[in-house]
């Protein structure tokens, strides 16, 4: 998107492909999930945002490869030619080898994957709300997260708030505040990217919120009934990850070299080797900064920049400017932030190091600029103050499947003259 519109007045035409029909602003992917916002409100149709330039069109489809010496990106069906190619197809969960915890551990990179988690966290309160065995109700009450940085960290402040200030007086058979929430992360501090300071006070505002926080700890395994630390198991219905991305696939039809995320192992000028026509940009590039030598960080501004960059060095080339003209792209690094929890977050700006309700002012500030669209913006700005106003969550929607299930239903009678049902000691390890 930054890329098209950075070559809004050169004399070139554009064909955006994409497999979805709109724009999804990320870094807010886990408030529909923890239904503070609708998918609506975070997303933008593509034509839309770009139906004023007119160099511009847009295709709705996959590419599956690139023949980088024919210059043809290849779909499903057919292959269309390029004079200049940019891509920008990001990245998806990484699980280290072990695939087969991804459907029972969903990561959050799309807007389905939002919903289906957002499913997921209301379905367990509905589940525990009818289950008769204490053991299995425990499970459905607790929520594990995988990884410490701003994903697991923004989930798991969200997801207790919903179960101890949002949603108490919902349930008549669970008391919803003893809901368990444990963050795995397998470093010795949370969000490592964050100075040491923000990273402990980040930690200090989840536990004030009754988030469990194991560091130093590495999943071993992961089962639908569970997560297993080495030989310690804790019972657990829902798991989610945040602990590691990998770059599309794309990157690997290009036949040069990659990273050990799959990531393209780019230029100065964020192209490939012996192809000043062919640039990877946002989560697909492993590229260094040239002011810094430092690596580009996996975030949406990097990934806005690298964009313009490949806009403008496009429209130059065009006009005449070799390759060897280019200046090498350099990352401006204006801030890194995330959010603990109602009114909480961590900033760090340059050399201002923030926490608590500024921190979250700033916040919010910037990814309301952000937005696409001016009704996004206002409708968030209002969701928001609602939600903080009355510590309501009002997209919680459960759609797609909604069928829940238990291992012991409750009686008509036990339902009907329980108010509570207290917590049981957690059960011994199951045979893996």
């Amino acid at each position: 998107m930054a890329a098209a519109k950075a070559l809004a007045h050169a004399p070139v035409e554009v064909t955006l492909v994409d497999r979805r029909n709109h724009h999804v602003f990320q870094p807010l992917l886990y408030q529909v999930a923890t239904a503070a916002l609708s998918p609506a409100d975070i997303c933008s149709p593509i034509r839309t945002v770009l139906r004023d330039q007119a160099n511009v069109q847009v295709v709705l489809s996959e590419a599956i490869g690139v023949d980088v010496e024919k210059q043809w990106l290849i779909f499903k069906r057919g292959h269309v030619h390029y004079d200049y190619l940019i891509l920008a197809a990001g990245a998806t969960h990484a699980y280290f080898g072990h695939e087969e915890w991804a459907e029972v551990a969903p990561g959050l990179k799309s807007v389905e994957d939002a919903t289906a988690m957002r499913r997921r966290i209301l379905l367990a309160f509905e589940t525990a709300e009818y289950e008769g065995n204490a053991d299995a109700r425990r499970a459905a009450l607790t929520f594990g997260i995988v990884g410490g940085g701003p994903t697991g960290v923004e989930l798991a402040g969200a997801i207790k708030e919903i179960a101890g200030q949002t949603i108490p007086k919902d349930f008549r058979h669970i008391d919803t505040a003893t809901t368990r929430v444990i963050v795995f992360q397998g470093g010795d501090r949370l969000l490592p990217q964050f100075p040491p300071e923000l990273s402990a006070k980040a930690q200090r505002h989840l536990e004030d919120l009754g988030v469990e926080i194991r560091l130093n700890a590495r999943v071993t395994s992961v089962t639908a009934h569970g997560v297993h630390i080495g030989d310690e198991f804790i019972p657990i219905r829902n798991v989610f990850w945040a602990a590691g991305v990998k770059a599309s696939p794309l990157g690997h039809t290009l036949g040069v070299p990659l990273d050990k995320s799959g990531r393209v192992i780019v230029g100065p000028d964020l192209t490939i080797s012996g192809h000043p026509e062919l640039f990877v940009i946002g989560d697909m590039a492993a590229a260094n900064s040239a002011n810094t030598g430092e690596p580009v960080p996996g975030v949406a501004q990097a990934g806005l920049q690298m964009g313009d960059y490949a806009g403008r060095a496009i429209a130059c080339a065009v006009e005449g400017v070799p390759q060897q003209r280019r200046v090498p792209f350099s990352y401006h690094d204006k801030g890194s932030m995330a959010v603990i929890g109602k009114a909480k977050a961590v900033a760090q700006i340059g050399i201002l190091k923030i926490g608590g309700f500024l921190a979250w002012l700033i916040w919010a500030a910037i990814h309301i600029a952000f937005l696409i669209g001016f009704r996004n913006r206002i409708q968030v700005m209002v969701s928001w103050f609602w939600n903080w106003l009355f510590n309501s969550r009002d997209a919680r929607l459960i759609t797609g499947n909604s069928q829940i299930e238990v291992m012991l239903p409750r009686s008509e009678e036990f339902v009907r003259n329980t108010s509570t049902v207290p917590m049981e000691p957690a059960p011994a390890e199951p045979p893996r």
